[in-house]
């Protein structure tokens, strides 16, 4: 394709976006949105800078050939318009989007919620089994936390990358930016793993057989993370759990009533869910780039990826590590004499964090309310107050906020109660598994639980900076959070018992909901700014 039809094809963008543009700095603007910088305009345009680009551009879509054969079919004062302006309609509004996404986001974790059905009653899911012996049991789970920590990062680089080509309608760079973060994913696996290999040769840490069974699951499991991530920016995340429902069953049945070994079953039931993800998203992308009109403009740039997201990569990276610092530090510890390896499974710690993260799980569904309803009703505040009113619209936004921390903690403490009666219920643990909780268990589910609520909060925080593209203090935070959590769970870990590693996840959570917490205000003391910079 000449350069003369690609700039024809970026106008053509750009007037979709914005109609007829009131001058050169709109489209420019319009331009810089959709990542196009300078260098950009020079390589993919042969334009040497990126206001000549624009005024080009603006040229042609404002001739009178151009708006004669394409009406403009953006009305000006739909930019403006308000549907909300009364406070009854707000408090109507409010309800009916916590009742639509607490319970969205309660589905949406369907497919963790399945497994820990599947456990509890048949003590058997996609990747865990009671019945392993504790080495085995070492292998699985070390696997499936490589996968997760391994994979964390680029799962917000995909839902950064993604979520920008969706909302900019360019389903053709989405797929190919899709293809080009799992590639870099399995790339970084793949040089972690022969990282842990060298090293493994020297100081024969782990028999290699052990090692082996380790990265089918990391790789496993890594691969399902990555593709599940596509689904969130992309709003199909029913398919998720469609996917898990079905791999899980497929899995459950192979477990039940074939002689299938049970790495082989979970291999299956996860490869399975792979590909129906697989499956959709070609079908999706293949659909949606049908509908849509393809605009190349090869902006999915390894490096301008690099430069956009290495922040979310780092922080996703410190996030899975942060939550499962404490882990490593209590299995490689024990008051019963030495390990046979140096981390070594301890199933009483491993109950204990299982029931305080069920706790986290149940809380995602405030999280995406809040952030829901942050959006919307911001957009509905910088309607509603004049631009000479910033100190008010400012407060009113704090005040949304604080609401949804309020509606946090509740729900947490509501969520604890539940969920501890039932577990300390006759119908809880020892009915499903016909043992008593261990009193070690009850001490890290209790520790782990306040941690992870105090977590949740912190991802709030996180995420209301991130929503207007302010992503280095959360990611400073998490540095920190982590750092602490590994210094004072080692220290406790080591001086008092294994299981008060807990002890450090509970501090760096609330380092990391202060630090965040502390942003946020700031953040909100100035949200006028940050509103408009970020549009």
């Amino acid at each position: 394709m000449s350069n003369e039809q690609k700039i024809a094809n970026l106008g053509y963008e750009v007037y979709e976006k914005v109609g007829k543009p009131v001058n050169v700095n709109v489209v420019r603007a319009t331009l810089e949105s959709m990542s196009i910088r300078a260098i950009d305009a020079e390589q993919d345009y042969g334009i040497p800078d990126l206001q000549d680009l624009a005024k080009i551009v603006f040229k042609q879509i404002t001739s009178s050939a151009f708006l004669e054969n394409n009406p403009d079919s953006i009305e000006v004062n739909d930019q403006f318009k308000a549907d909300l302006t009364s406070t009854n309609d707000y408090l109507k509004v409010k309800t009916k989007y916590f009742f639509y996404y607490y319970p969205l986001g309660l589905f949406h974790g369907v497919p963790v919620f399945l497994q820990i059905a599947t456990i509890i009653v048949f003590g058997y899911s996609l990747w865990t089994y009671i019945g392993f012996n504790q080495l085995q049991s070492t292998a699985v789970v070390l696997g499936v936390i490589f996968g997760l920590i391994g994979t964390g990062g680029f799962v917000q680089v995909i839902g950064r990358q993604v979520s920008h080509y969706w909302y900019n309608n360019d389903f053709a760079m989405a797929r190919q930016s899709t293809v080009m973060v799992i590639r870099d994913g399995l790339i970084f696996m793949g040089i972690l793993s022969l990282l842990a290999l060298v090293i493994n040769v020297f100081a024969n840490l782990y028999p290699f057989k052990f090692l082996w069974l380790v990265y089918a699951y990391a790789f496993s499991i890594g691969i399902l993370l990555l593709f599940s991530a596509v689904f969130h920016p992309l709003k199909e995340r029913w398919a998720i759990t469609v996917a898990f429902v079905i791999a899980t069953g497929l899995s459950l049945y192979l477990h039940l009533f074939t002689d299938l070994k049970t790495y082989y079953t979970h291999w299956i039931g996860i490869w399975t869910a792979i590909a129906l993800m697989v499956g959709y998203l070609l079908w999706f992308f293949k659909r949606k780039v049908k509908q849509t009109k393809k605009f190349s403009r090869a902006t999915s740039k390894s490096a301008a990826m690099v430069y956009r997201n290495h922040r979310y990569f780092i922080y996703g990276f410190f996030f899975f590590l942060f939550i499962f610092i404490d882990r490593f530090l209590a299995w490689s510890t024990t008051a019963d004499g030495a390990l046979p390896y140096m981390v070594y499974y301890e199933k009483n710690y491993e109950v204990g964090m299982d029931i305080a993260i069920i706790i986290f799980f149940l809380l995602v569904g405030v999280l995406e309310f809040s952030i829901s309803s942050f959006s919307t009703f911001s957009d509905m505040f910088q309607r509603q107050f004049a631009f000479n009113q910033a100190k008010e619209f400012n407060k009113k936004s704090l005040k949304l906020y604080w609401q949804h921390v309020s509606i946090l903690l509740i729900t947490a403490v509501v969520m604890i109660a539940v969920m501890y009666t039932i577990i300390w219920s006759r119908l809880g643990y020892e009915k499903a598994f016909g043992e008593a909780l261990d009193p070690i268990s009850i001490k890290v589910s209790l520790i782990g639980g306040v941690g992870y609520v105090l977590l949740a909060w912190g991802m709030l925080n996180s995420l209301y900076l991130f929503t207007l593209s302010k992503p280095t203090k959360p990611l400073n935070a998490i540095i920190i959070a982590t750092v602490v959590n590994f210094i004072i769970g080692m220290i406790a870990s080591r001086l008092i018992s294994y299981e008060y590693s807990a002890v450090g996840m509970l501090v760096g959570s609330v380092v990391f909901m202060w630090l965040t917490l502390r942003a946020t205000l700031k953040f909100f003391k100035n949200l006028d700014y940050f509103y408009y910079a970020a549009y």
